[in-house]
């Protein structure tokens, strides 16, 4: 997909970070924006100044009416990309099952809630893009990512099966899973994070993954390869490296 311009897409988790990022790519690119995220005055400010139509939609993914409501605002939609997220650092011994809900009904429950409203719509016009935000924390259990490494694991399973189903359809459905990123939520990390970009690198990087036809993509690299190959390591040797 290399024409933009007469393409309109709802971008779920948009006010900071990688999705503002992707945002003002997007627009830059000629789609026409719909922008999602709690925070309405956030929101209202970024579509004063991206270059191209930009509508507001402030939303709790995680109040499946709320979502459902919204449904009119969505009709006439080209493609979707999911990049609402929720992350505190979290070992066994700080177990907290309120943040561990809090980052699998955003990271997980989320998807799906939006997914009511936008699966449907495809799947009645064979057409769309579906695109979601995974991790390379997904690829397999690291320390002191419980809920958010599981949440993402999930969305990958998500995705890969949306793949299977719709693959005889006109629908395109990719996850990307990018690495770590400089925002509000890698901030709480306290060890040192490798290859860390900053959103507009990986806005840069996922905007071109997302004009490809391939399904998956994980960057950067050479960080990415390593979590590509642990899912292949035994896991006894996978434990002793990470």
């Amino acid at each position: 997909m290399n024409e933009w311009s007469n393409k309109r897409y709802w971008i779920v988790g948009a006010s900071e970070g990688l999705g503002l990022a992707l945002a003002r790519k997007m627009s830059e690119a000629g789609a026409s924006l719909v922008l999602s995220a709690r925070n309405e005055a956030r929101l209202k400010e970024i579509a004063s100044f991206l270059p191209n139509k930009a509508e507001v939609l402030p939303l709790d993914i995680t109040d499946l009416d709320a979502v459902r409501k919204s449904a009119k605002i969505l009709k006439n939609l080209d493609g979707f990309v999911f990049l609402a997220g929720a992350y505190w650092p979290m070992a066994a011994q700080d177990w907290d099952v309120g943040k561990l809900t809090k980052m699998v009904n955003v990271n997980l429950i989320g998807a799906l809630h939006t997914l009511d409203v936008i699966l449907p719509m495809f799947i009645e016009k064979n057409s769309g893009h579906l695109v979601f935000t995974g991790s390379l924390a997904g690829y397999r259990g690291l320390p002191g990512a419980l809920g958010y490494g599981s949440s993402k694991a999930a969305i990958a399973n998500l995705s890969e099966t949306l793949r299977y189903d719709l693959k005889d359809t006109s629908i395109k459905v990719q996850l990307i899973n990018p690495g770590f990123i400089k925002t509000r939520l890698t901030d709480k990390n306290k060890f040192k994070m490798p290859q860390i970009m900053s959103p507009e690198d990986a806005a840069e990087k996922m905007f071109s993954n997302m004009n490809k036809n391939n399904f998956s993509s994980s960057f950067p690299a050479p960080f990415s390869w390593l979590f590509r190959i642990s899912r292949l390591l035994p896991d006894s040797i996978y434990f002793k490296l990470f």
